[in-house]
């Protein structure tokens, strides 16, 4: 067993003993949505949203104002400053990607970004570029900051965040072989689908992340594979970047992708998060 493996097993055993961040019965789930034009956060309560005044990393508190779910359309449950992304953090998608597949594993882990304006909530289109062709799907676990971090210790990163939810970190791979900084391949609009919630409470060491592509399952793996944890991404990044309330990270995706067209349904899947789904649209120019 490689050390890495033998690390996430002690931490998940450690928060599991601790109560901490495990799947408890104190778990919130967040969300944000629209309601007669409005944006607002809320948290659920079974078929009910209850309205909060403010983001819940922000003190929100509830307003009295509750909506059946049924009524309002989800939007995406953050509105980061920043979004950070973590590339071939499992040894299964650096085994399907020949380019890094043979390199050694990097000692920090390796980042880049996406574009706020990537951000899209659940059930949204997402537009397939007139001149893409080849565009991936990235089913990933996603990281909320709950409080501003800079130059946080691996030991203290669990104090900073907020919560996790699932993400899409849509890729298109002959941009992201030819871009400098991936600029169009990850960071297009609407390139980052998000949601459908935020969850607190969950042991985000061991989480099972999946992509289901027109019903078919495509990727299937748990984050207790991730060759950077969460918490030494969230670490790592603090060193150079102070992560604001609401900052978001994706943490990696694992195994093999596939190429999208327009008219197909991708379902991202975190266990305790819920089922992220959008449609692949032709853009229209």
């Amino acid at each position: 067993m490689r050390y890495k493996q033998i690390i996430g097993l002690l931490a998940v055993a450690s928060t599991v003993l601790s109560g901490v961040n495990s799947m408890a019965a104190d778990s919130d789930r967040y969300v944000r949505y629209s309601l007669d034009g409005t944006a607002h956060y809320g948290v659920e309560d079974g078929d009910l949203i209850h309205q909060l005044n403010s983001a819940p990393w922000h003190g929100g508190k509830r307003t009295g104002e509750t909506v059946q779910s049924s009524n309002v359309r989800l939007l995406a449950p953050a509105e980061p400053s920043k979004v950070i992304a973590v590339g071939y953090n499992y040894t299964s998608h650096r085994e399907d990607m020949t380019h890094v597949e043979n390199r050694p594993i990097p000692e920090y882990p390796p980042l880049f970004l996406k574009l706020p304006t990537s951000i899209t909530g659940p059930d949204t289109d997402v537009p397939y570029p007139s001149d893409a062709t080849d565009l991936h799907y990235e089913a990933e676990l996603v990281v909320v900051i709950g409080k501003t971090a800079s130059k946080v210790s691996a030991e203290d990163a669990g104090e900073y965040i907020f919560g996790v939810t699932a993400g899409n970190d849509i890729s298109e791979r002959n941009w992201q072989a030819n871009d400098l900084q991936w600029f169009r391949a990850k960071g297009s609009d609407k390139f980052g689908p998000l949601g459908p919630a935020i969850v607190t409470g969950l042991n985000y060491f061991d989480l099972r992340v999946q992509t289901r592509l027109n019903g078919e399952t495509m990727q299937n793996q748990s984050s207790i594979d991730q060759i950077h944890d969460v918490h030494a991404v969230l670490s790592y990044v603090s060193q150079y970047v102070t992560l604001l309330p609401g900052d978001i990270i994706y943490t990696g995706t694992p195994g093999a992708t596939s190429a999208m067209k327009p008219g197909d349904t991708v379902e991202i899947e975190v266990e305790g998060v819920g089922i992220l789904r959008n449609q692949i649209v032709e853009l229209n120019d």
